[in-house]
């Protein structure tokens, strides 16, 4: 294991590393924890990476910027992180072409933008080798995930802290602008990534509505998508390893992977 900024002269925004041992490139995702755009859910982080492990995928826990700092800076740092991954893919193992995301709660939204951005995500320059270096997944993993910014099912602390005031609607004076934008049931096309989704029907904190809009969009535009809601559980679960149902979903997210070649 080691940490590494991610840009040069700034060390709020790094990535640790959590190797395999493998004779051949390893597969690759990246671990974006939740905690509504604020702080940074430890159990969502090394643990998960840990699991990850298990299966043969070496995995990268990003720490992103939160607020005070608001967008785009979270989805800059998210795809440095990919490029950054991509560029030392020979020194950690990792096969370039392989290389995924998963993300947890907000840090799923921020997945979400990720696998759904079409633009460069780039700051202004000088860039450097790591910025030529591709920034979009070949597939996400989204637990839990805030995806709409707007209406009932949003998760209004995560909107705030992304955007800060006046973000939260259409027309929103935020420095993110326009919330409905940045909603991920409104950006996926036909060339989003595969996607697995999960979350717990009574989730009080970030309605399932969010996993179920995101399926349906997902399913409209063709995108390989695969979906499980159980029955209960409270938010922020992470690797639920003491919930008989929720837990389940380590099982079929390995299925997931395996299936499309990531362990």
């Amino acid at each position: 294991m080691s940490e590494h900024p991610l840009w040069p002269g700034q060390d709020e925004a790094r990535v640790t590393v959590f190797p395999v041992a493998s004779p051949r490139p390893s597969p690759a995702v990246l671990v974006l924890p939740g905690g509504g755009y604020a702080r940074q859910a430890a159990h969502e982080g090394a643990p998960v990476a840990r699991w990850l492990n298990s299966l043969g995928v070496a995995a990268f826990v990003v720490s992103y910027r939160v607020a005070p700092h608001r967008y785009p800076l979270p989805l800059l740092d998210a795809a440095r992180a990919v490029r950054w991954v991509r560029h030392h893919a020979p020194r950690h193992g990792v096969d370039p072409l392989r290389v995924g995301v998963l993300g947890f709660s907000a840090g799923g939204h921020l997945a979400g933008l990720l696998a759904t951005e079409t633009g460069p995500m780039l700051p202004p320059g000088p860039h450097d080798d790591v910025d030529a270096a591709d920034p979009r997944p070949g597939l996400a993993v989204l637990c839990y995930p805030v995806v709409t910014l707007t209406g009932p099912a949003a998760h209004r602390g995560s909107v705030a802290n992304l955007l800060g005031p006046g973000g939260d609607g259409p027309g929103g004076d935020g420095p993110g602008g326009d919330a409905a934008a940045l909603s991920i049931e409104r950006r996926v096309g036909p060339d989003t990534p595969p996607t697995f989704l999960w979350h717990t029907a009574d989730d009080a904190s970030v309605p399932v509505d969010n996993t179920l809009m995101l399926a349906g969009a997902l399913a409209r535009h063709r995108v390989p998508v695969e979906a499980h809601v159980y029955p209960s559980g409270v938010h922020g679960l992470g690797l639920a390893e003491a919930e008989p149902e929720a837990g389940d979903w380590t099982r079929r997210c390995a299925a997931f992977l395996r299936a499309r070649g990531w362990s």
